[in-house]
């Protein structure tokens, strides 16, 4: 299998805190890894670490094999990155906002104008794309960030949590989406809803306090448990230490 995520003893610390203690791992072409863990645990800062968006304090992630430190154009070039939270630029349209991602992607002409149309389709943004981001829902926003993640079709995709905010059918939508395309693209999903682990992913790892506590398929890490569910909480349900 390909590898086209790599996080090799990846470590960052604001001052005496410690968010994420030296996690390595590989994600390979065709494979959907879902990220989960507590609140607080370190998924979003492993995620800002492999994207570029947060420098480590030690180690390295690669994405295509090039260090996304070392060469982050080059790198970002491969990824495409939904981070939390709403896309920049509330005072835009998805439709103004699309075509200034798609430019700074590269994309011009008729290619641009195509590859707009089809997001606006397969996204389902047509009813809102006049309309101000500011102005759209959570679930709406969610998708016009999942869509400039998508628009330069990239090897790797790392999604935080992409159906926050999505109604029943539009989650539907985005889990058919994300397997549309996982056979040729690397994808990381951070989210809270185990279900999704389901859904879509073929292989779920599980951090805590800044490390990983499981790896595996869904199917091995329910193994002696109930449900996902159960095995969640028992790796990460300790007891708060006592201040």
């Amino acid at each position: 299998m390909e590898c086209y995520i790599e996080a090799d003893a990846l470590r960052k610390a604001f001052g005496s805190l410690v968010a994420v203690n030296d996690i390595s791992f590989r994600v390979g072409k065709g494979e959907v890894l879902g990220f989960l863990g507590p609140n607080g645990a370190g998924k979003s800062t492993t995620m800002k670490m492999l994207t570029g968006f947060l420098p480590p304090t030690s180690g390295a992630a690669r994405i295509c094999g090039i260090d996304i430190t070392a060469r982050p154009v080059e790198a970002k070039a491969r990824l495409g990155y939904l981070p939390e939270g709403a896309p920049l630029y509330p005072e835009m349209t998805p439709a103004a906002f699309l075509d200034f991602i798609a430019g700074i992607r590269g994309l011009s002409g008729a290619e641009k104008r195509n590859r707009l149309e089809e997001l606006a389709e397969t996204i389902h943004l047509k009813e809102v794309w006049r309309r101000p981001i500011e102005t759209l829902s959570k679930g709406f926003k969610r998708r016009v960030g999942l869509a400039q993640a998508i628009l330069h079709d990239p090897d790797v995709l790392i999604l935080d949590e992409p159906t926050d905010g999505l109604d029943p059918n539009q989650k539907h939508e985005v889990r058919q989406l994300v397997r549309s395309m996982a056979d040729r693209k690397a994808i990381i999903i951070s989210t809270h809803i185990l279900e999704e682990v389901d859904a879509i992913c073929t292989r779920a790892m599980i951090i805590d306090r800044g490390t990983i506590v499981a790896d595996g398929t869904p199917e091995q890490l329910r193994q002696g448990y109930d449900s996902l569910d159960a095995m969640f909480r028992s790796l990460t349900g300790r007891k708060e230490e006592a201040a």
